[in-house]
């Protein structure tokens, strides 16, 4: 399967998640790069182009989606058993 054939997440245009890519993790469609991943790089003060020297090139539109992503992660409501 390619990365054209893969389920967009939610209304997203470059995220996707599939078992069969990084495990089903939230990752950038046509790589094999995680959200968690780029997220975490930009947390630590990576600008864009050190992360792709380092881990290798994404599409730079998916930035803004990853940002929105994890802004909804964390308006989930969560309750413990």
């Amino acid at each position: 399967m390619s990365s054209a054939d893969l389920e967009p997440f939610h209304n997203f245009l470059w995220l996707v998640a599939d078992p069969d890519l990084l495990g089903g993790k939230l990752a950038i469609r046509g790589t094999r790069l995680s959200v968690s991943l780029i997220l975490s790089c930009l947390a630590e003060g990576m600008r864009v182009a050190e992360i792709e020297e380092t881990y290798g090139a994404f599409p730079h539109e998916a930035v803004p989606e990853m940002m929105q992503a994890a802004s909804e992660a964390m308006d989930m409501s969560i309750v413990a058993a």
